[in-house]
């Protein structure tokens, strides 16, 4: 199986404009845990997720440090752990470097994407733009429906393929010879 086969394609995204707020909602909303930052052109530019909303000064959760870790703290660091506390946009608090994948991604690929690096899902992308998505419940979903098939996907999808192409071919034909009074309704 592949990324097309198990990944969602009506997928909610966001922009880098967008408030920190409006997209926490739009999560909550639609009960997921990460939303697509697309640019003004429709390509992905980063993403947003529960994680990247974690510490918030709004809630208390924004990360305290000591005194001591302080001095031992890169100042780039420390700076962009307030930037990302604070931010009130998208931009601020999104991951710019996305892990995203191609339509013809096996679900191993994509397994390990996941597992290496540590993330709950991956855009499926086509030119940069998303047209899909998959994380981890999708498969799952595939897990629970009894697993990949060995069969050779591709040699399944020609014969089906073929196969509605035939049946579509033989209904028009009688659709068409009905129309002409050759075949009794």
């Amino acid at each position: 199986m592949r990324a097309r086969d198990v990944m969602v394609r009506a997928v909610a995204t966001t922009t880098p404009e967008t408030t920190v707020e409006k997209v926490a909602r739009l999560m909550i909303n639609l009960r997921i845990s990460g939303v697509p930052v697309l640019d003004r052109n429709g390509q992905l530019a980063g993403i947003v997720t529960e994680g990247d909303l974690l510490r918030r000064a709004e809630t208390g959760t924004e990360r305290k440090r000591s005194r001591w870790s302080r001095w031992f703290s890169a100042n780039s660091r420390l700076a962009a752990e307030y930037i990302k506390s604070h931010a009130r946009r998208v931009e601020d608090v999104m991951t710019r470097e996305v892990v995203s994948v191609g339509e013809l991604a096996s679900l191993d690929e994509i397994a390990q994407l996941m597992e290496t690096k540590r993330i709950k899902r991956v855009p499926v992308v086509h030119d940069g733009k998303i047209v899909g998505i998959v994380g981890r419940a999708d498969l799952l979903q595939v897990l629970a429906s009894g697993g990949v098939t060995t069969a050779d996907e591709e040699s399944d999808r020609l014969i089906r393929d073929q196969l509605l192409a035939e049946l579509a071919g033989r209904t028009s034909r009688a659709t068409s010879a009905r129309g002409h009074g050759l075949v009794a309704p």
